[in-house]
């Protein structure tokens, strides 16, 4: 039944913001106005309401749950002031990320170039060189650690392969954090982490822990590279840039040449070493790695020293720990200059304030200690992956295509290479010495005393009775299909040594490391074993082969000139000229390689290879942290050095698998790669003239 007092007003929201009330039947929801409806007087109004003004009225709608008409027409009015100071301050920021890179290049031409900038070029040099130091050390240690550790070729291959997965990981890793954490920060974990994993390698008996160790510490070095150079290139004006960043990059050759000739020098003297039982064995493999943590050491003692990036500081909207750097840098290099009295001008750096830092900053306020914790490093691996998303935007695309390219070929041609040149040597070796090898067949030894070694030898179909082996070393020596009767053999030690499909019978063996894997299919009677040398132990009269240590030394020492030339000519004729003319003359030199018929020959094509390669490096380094903003740097290098560690792992594989079956496809892989990264890097934009964005 309808009620004849029910007030049927309908509100519909007009687009100004009002509500028009419907009479006359006309409302869109059918209910009409009643008209036969008189209102009542003003004096017959309730007990209720007398006596209240007319703005205190409660809203009828508040209990439908209508937002009152004011309080809409309020809300649009803060939406529309809001969406104005949103716009004028992003206008206002972007203004002031153009004029940031200008006024902060002006800093540091007032700044100057000086003591400074030298002290933290050596102690970020000390952070490459150790970088330098642990590519090297994996392959000097190996000789000597898979016989103290009984590691397969298998295995060996897998520590290989696992140190530079984790110095990929690390690049990639550290480098996106830097442009978030801080270049020192950062840094200073880098080398903490790499000085901690290795010094415990130096002590791990078992091959799982050296080897969990060891991929530890590389994806703590793994990420100095990125770190080093953006850091650096912070400090430098416009006209010191390519030249400085060039010299910086001789650290990598010194860390090679450091470890070569550490390991020249300590790992051949097994002497140096010992042993606490069976167990625990401490040879001067392990002594090698402990002094390659040196460098690591110096520059992690200096970093802690070195102020942070003021231009990172900019970027976060750290003011005031900016211009405290800034000025240290000025009085720092004008006082060695001889002019204290220089007053640092500088009294205001526009800033712009970003998002996120605003967001992390609100919720470090609230919440308990691990929900802080939570937001912060969510939030900044939120921002490190938003920051990998960014380079894909269209002005950086085309750019860092052509860079991902020329970085692809150049290490897949380097690195490939440089396992193939060892590899190429150490298979002549082994094709030198297998020509000379003695072959004795069907010899019958009868109650002989064997006290001298036996090296280099082939025993076939063989009879040995009632005879000694004592005090002596067995190398490369294989018996096959032979008979030892009524033997004994005391203080035996043996590298490369089998047997063969022999019968053994009433033999004893005291005191040897002949064991189980030793022999192969052969037939035990009567025989023991008493106080047996299991596993794998160092043979302290072997003399190791110091050609390997010789090559990577000399092989190291070739790029001194390539980066002295590089340094002077690097702002002189830009960094495109560098990079497409070093990888051209590099492919030439490729094909001296079908002349290496001799250990010295391919000595001699590796040593110009890396001399010449070595100015496409540094010419790639440099553009690298120029072609992208200062917010992106980091993190851009990372993604470009960690392809440099894919591209090596490529290569490793590939090139190691010719050796010894063809010169050909090694070097037309090496030939292709450099004509078509050289190519490529023609296309690059040239940045000598370019401000740091």
């Amino acid at each position: 039944m309808d009620d004849p007092y029910h007030n049927n007003v309908n509100q519909q929201m007009t687009e100004g913001g009002e509500y028009p009330y419907t009479q006359d039947g006309g409302g869109q929801d059918g209910y009409p106005y009643h008209k036969d409806y008189t209102g009542k007087d003003d004096d017959a109004a309730s007990d209720a309401t007398e006596g209240a003004d007319d703005d205190e009225q409660m809203y009828e709608g508040e209990y439908q749950g209508i937002p009152h008409p004011d309080e809409i027409k309020e809300a649009r009015r803060a939406a529309r002031i809001e969406a104005r100071r949103k716009a004028r301050l992003a206008g206002q920021q972007e203004e002031e990320e153009e004029n940031l890179p200008e006024q902060y290049e002006t800093i540091m031409e007032e700044c100057g170039h000086g003591r400074f900038q030298w002290m933290l070029f050596f102690v970020l040099g000390l952070a490459l060189m150790a970088d330098g130091v642990d590519g090297f050390v994996v392959g000097f240690v190996m000789p000597s650690a898979e016989k103290d550790m009984c590691i397969s070729n298998s295995d060996k291959g897998l520590l290989g392969l696992l140190v530079y997965v984790a110095m990929m990981v690390g690049a990639l890793v550290w480098g996106g954090l830097c442009d978030k954490m801080g270049r020192r920060k950062c840094l200073i974990y880098v080398l903490t982490i790499d000085l901690l994993f290795s010094f415990l390698s130096c002590f791990a008996q078992s091959y799982g822990f050296f080897l969990f160790f060891r991929f530890c510490s590389g994806f703590g070095i793994g990420g100095s590279i990125p770190i080093v150079y953006t850091y650096f290139t912070e400090f430098l004006q416009l006209d010191k840039r390519g030249e400085h960043l060039s010299w910086l990059c001789m650290f990598w050759m010194l860390g090679g040449l450091y470890a070569s000739f550490t390991a020249w020098g300590i790992i051949p003297h097994y002497g140096w070493g010992f042993a606490i039982g069976s167990e625990f064995q401490m040879h001067s493999w392990r002594l090698f790695i402990f002094v390659c943590l040196f460098p690591t050491l110096a520059a992690l003692v200096g970093v802690v020293f070195m102020p942070e990036s003021p231009r990172f500081l900019l970027e976060n909207a750290r003011h005031d720990e900016a211009w405290m750097i800034l000025r240290q840098v000025h009085d720092t290099n004008w006082k060695a200059k001889g002019e204290p009295e220089r007053v640092f001008t500088v009294t205001n750096i526009k800033t712009p304030q970003t998002q996120d830092d605003e967001f992390i900053e609100i919720q470090s306020d609230t919440g308990t200690a691990f929900q802080r914790w939570t937001v912060r490093h969510m939030t900044m691996l939120q921002q490190v992956m938003a920051n990998m998303m960014s380079l894909s935007a269209p002005e950086l695309r085309l750019q860092g295509l052509f860079l991902v390219i020329v970085w692809f070929c150049l290490a897949f041609s380097y690195h490939g290479l440089g396992v193939w040149f060892p590899d190429m040597i150490k298979y002549m070796q082994y094709e030198e010495y297998e020509s000379k090898v003695r072959v004795f067949h069907r010899e019958r030894v009868e109650r002989f005393h064997f006290n001298f070694s036996l090296v280099n030898q082939i025993h076939r179909e063989g009879e040995y009775i009632h005879d000694k082996f004592a005090n002596i070393e067995m190398k490369s020596v294989k018996f096959e299909d032979s008979l030892f009767e009524n033997c004994y053999f005391e203080d035996v030690k043996s590298t490369n040594t089998f047997f063969e499909n022999c019968t053994i019978k009433n033999t004893i063996f005291y005191n040897t490391d002949l064991w189980q894997e030793k022999f192969k299919d052969c037939r035990m009677e009567n025989t023991t074993f008493l106080h047996p040398k299991k596993g794998c132990h160092l043979n302290f009269q072997e003399e190791n082969d110091i050609v390997i240590y010789m090559v990577s030394f000399l092989g190291s020492l070739a790029v001194l000139p390539g980066n002295i030339i590089s340094a002077l000519f690097m702002d002189k004729i830009g960094r495109i000229r560098i990079i497409g003319g070093s990888m051209l003359v590099s492919s030439a030199c490729t094909f001296l390689l079908l002349l290496s018929f001799s250990q010295g020959a391919v000595i001699c094509w590796q040593c110009l290879f890396y001399g010449a390669s070595v100015a496409a490096w540094n010419g790639l380094e440099v553009i690298s942290v120029e072609l992208y903003p200062s917010s992106k740097r980091g993190t851009a290098f990372g993604i470009l050095n960690g392809i440099c560690k894919f591209a090596a792992i490529i290569a490793s594989f590939i090139f190691a698998a010719f050796i010894g079956v063809t010169k050909i496809i090694p070097i037309f892989l090496a030939f292709s790669a450099l004509v078509c990264g050289g190519m490529v890097a023609l296309k690059l934009p040239e940045t000598r003239e370019k401000i740091l964005s």
